[in-house]
Formats: C-alpha cells, sequence, structure tokens
C-alpha cells in the first residue's frame, strides 16, 4: 500500500513538474510566442531574384527580403498565411495580392485593418509585397530620386511571383486588391498581364491617370511630394502618351471585361468614418476617375462589374477596410473559397 502510494505521489510530481515547464516556456495555448527567425526556401526567380531572409514576426505573418535585380537593392514582403502552411512543402494556396498606397509599405495593411482576423482568410495567402512609396506598380522609365530606375512591375510578377509559387505556397488562384496608388496597380496588372489574376477590386484608386483636368497633375504632385521626377515614371504625359496610356486602367478596358472587378470610391465629404467638416481633393478626383472608368466598362458590356460609390467619404483607411470586407466575396469566389 505504502509503495502504491510512493509511486502515485512520483507520477504526481513528475506530472506536475512538466506542465509547469510547458506553461513557463510559453508552449501554453494562451501564451504569447515571440518571433522567431524562419529560414528562407531556397528558390530563384530567372533573372536571379533570390529570398535572402524569412522571419516570423506575428502569428501567421512572415516576412521576407528579397533580394531583387529589377531594383538593384534588396525589398520587403509580408505574408499573411493560411491555416496549414508551411514554406517549401509543395501545397499551393488561393492567393490574394494586397496592395498598398503611396507613401505605405508591406505593412501598412495589417497594420492599419482586420485583415489579419478575417476568418476566410484563414484559408487564402495574402502577398503584401513593398512597392516604393511612390512606385505605382511600375517599370520606371528613369531615375525615381533613389540613384535607380526600379522596375516595380518586374520585382513583382516576374521575380516574386514565381518565387512564391515555387516555395511559399502561392497558387494559380490569384486576385488582386489594393487602396489608391495600389488600387491602381491590382488594375493595371490585372488589365496588363491576361490570365494572372481572377478579380481585382481597387479602393480609392487611380483608376485613369490621364483623365483630364487634374490626372496627370495629381500624378507629378504626388511624385514631387516624395521627391521624385514624375517625368521618371512614364514619361510626360503629352509626348509620352503611348507609355501612359500602356499602364492607364481606362484605356487598358477592354483587358478587364475578362475578369470580375470591384470598383469604389467616396465623394472627399466628411462621411461616417470623419470628423465633421473633413474634405479630401484626393477622393473627389478618384471618384471622378472611378466613375469614369465604370462608364467605359458598361458601355463595353461588362456584367461582371461591381461599383460601390458611396457617397460621403475622405481618403482614410476606416473606409478601405470596409471596402475590403464588401469585395472579399468576390474575391474569394474568384480564388474558388467558400464565404464560410
Amino acid at each position: 500500500m505504502r509503495t502504491s502510494t510512493r509511486l502515485l505521489r512520483t507520477a504526481v510530481t513528475v506530472a506536475l513538474a512538466a506542465l509547469i515547464a510547458v506553461l513557463g516556456s510559453g508552449a501554453g495555448p494562451a501564451a504569447a510566442r515571440p518571433p522567431a527567425a524562419a529560414s528562407p526556401v531556397a528558390a530563384t526567380a530567372p533573372d536571379g531574384a533570390r529570398v535572402v531572409a524569412a522571419r516570423q514576426v506575428a502569428s501567421r505573418q512572415v516576412d521576407l527580403t528579397v533580394d531583387s535585380p529589377a531594383l538593384g537593392t534588396t525589398a520587403q514582403v509580408r505574408l499573411l498565411t493560411p491555416d496549414g502552411w508551411r514554406p517549401g512543402d509543395g501545397r499551393h494556396w488561393p492567393t490574394l495580392w494586397l496592395l498598398h498606397g503611396c507613401c505605405g509599405d508591406y505593412t501598412s495593411w495589417t497594420a492599419m485593418t482586420d485583415v489579419a482576423n478575417i476568418p476566410q482568410l484563414r484559408r487564402v495567402l495574402v502577398v503584401m509585397p513593398e512597392a516604393g512609396n511612390t512606385g505605382f506598380y511600375s517599370d520606371w522609365l528613369g531615375d525615381d530620386g533613389s540613384g535607380r530606375a526600379p522596375g516595380w512591375e518586374t520585382f513583382h510578377l516576374r521575380e516574386l511571383l514565381p518565387i512564391l509559387d515555387a516555395s511559399y505556397g502561392g497558387g494559380p488562384d490569384r486576385t488582386v486588391a489594393g487602396l489608391s496608388m495600389g488600387g491602381f496597380g491590382a488594375l493595371s496588372y490585372a488589365a496588363r498581364h491576361p490570365g494572372m489574376f481572377r478579380a481585382a477590386a481597387s479602393y480609392s484608386g487611380v483608376a485613369d491617370p490621364l483623365e483630364t483636368p487634374g490626372g496627370p497633375q495629381n500624378i507629378a504632385a504626388i511624385a514631387a511630394g516624395e521627391g521624385a521626377d514624375a517625368d521618371a515614371l512614364w514619361g510626360d504625359p503629352v509626348t509620352d502618351r503611348a507609355v501612359w496610356a500602356a499602364h492607364d486602367p481606362y484605356t487598358l478596358a477592354p483587358a478587364l471585361l475578362r475578369l470580375p472587378v470591384f470598383l469604389s470610391c467616396g465623394d472627399g465629404v466628411a462621411g461616417p468614418y470623419d470628423p465633421p467638416g473633413a474634405t479630401s481633393a484626393y477622393e473627389t478626383l478618384f471618384l471622378a476617375e472611378n466613375q469614369h472608368l465604370a462608364g467605359r466598362l458598361t458601355a463595353l458590356g461588362d456584367r461582371r462589374l461591381t461599383t460601390d460609390f458611396y457617397g460621403h467619404g475622405t481618403h482614410s483607411w476606416p473606409y478601405w477596410q470596409r471596402e475590403l470586407h464588401r469585395s472579399l466575396p468576390m474575391l474569394l469566389r474568384a480564388m474558388g473559397v467558400s464565404e464560410v
């Protein structure tokens, strides 16, 4: 009897010690684990671009550092990973590219919205790449102020995309969305690269940079505000009009007819998320551009266009978070992901 009691006490002591060790290590379900280093997976793009560092920065969030010949430097990419994701395991996931706007970066969407907490996106790989303060998702004609002509479009679609598809779970069921400059990027990328994306969503996006009055002047003002030469982007809007047109979603509208498109914008007047009296000239201009594009798509017979020109609202994050949620059913359907 005494032997049995001693054995029982010993077993309990061992079990308690193991439990304390687990809780003390932070391995319990309620404990927060610190970010950990992750090893980059060996994969290179055709031009030699490669991931040189990977770091787990939060739950389901991995930051990659990519050495990019197209940029002549390294650039950052944040991945919001689906449940069960493992780099290099050969599995391919539905993939949403989520593009930031002017003066933002690859952390903007996770810092400013609830994207990391959307349940449906736990089945989707979300790609949030760096795009420069005013990179405009384009290969620049000249020096952007950094001493080089960066190739943002090449970096994203010819370097990063194949690396992600090869080693980080990217898949062909791919959609793209973005805000402001990133809204332009979503529309321009989808139109310029047929078959690459299955749907595009633009929130307060630059939908027609050649729109007059105001479109070219707006691009010039944005570039100048960040110390860049606007003519180094697509050249002069008059003498190099063909280059501008080759990136302009309005001009490229026929190429957008083959996929679902979501356009949203406010009118630049204080709305439900603004202080009284707030205004936004950007939003007012972008509403005109988006209405111009929507009108052309409709005239061309587009039957998959969705617009949410919601009236009062400025150029600000609460609206873009809301519009991400409003466009999500369309994006999920295009990726073959159920809404529940």
